[in-house]
């Protein structure tokens, strides 16, 4: 009987762990930071549309933002200096961002960032990701 109490106990319960996200490069303390946590493609990007969204006061150099408990799985961050303090990344022609922003794994891009370029795992015990912001 023992084995069918582990077995249940084990089933539809993705374990979570602490996310903290560490932001490099904060430029100034105008505005504020903006850190949205995706886990599917079809939603990447779209700030409505992400698992989480955290904010915090922009102050120079590193910050440091927790999404406290989030079940294992793959996921992939965007973040931003929202400079202006209006609630979106700022784009010239809609496309080339005018303020800093951050992606996990710092693809290198020449177009919209994929999810699965920026997809990274999440472990049970849960992790910590530094992010360089680029002006």
């Amino acid at each position: 009987m023992a084995w069918v109490a582990v077995v249940i106990g084990g089933v539809g319960s993705a374990r979570a762990g602490d996310l903290t996200v560490i932001l490099d490069g904060v430029a100034h303390d105008q505005g504020g930071l903006r850190v949205g946590l995706y886990d599917r493609a079809e939603s990447f990007r779209k700030e409505d549309r992400a698992v989480a969204i955290r904010t915090a006061a922009a102050s120079p150099g590193q910050a440091s933002i927790g999404f406290g408990q989030v079940p294992a799985g793959r996921y992939a961050i965007m973040a931003y200096h929202d400079e202006d303090g209006d609630g979106g990344l700022d784009r010239f022609m809609g496309m080339i961002p005018t303020e800093g922003y951050a992606l996990s794994n710092d693809p290198e891009v020449s177009g919209p960032p994929a999810f699965d370029e920026c997809a990274f795992d999440i472990p049970a015990e849960g992790r910590a990701i530094t992010l360089k912001l680029r002006y």
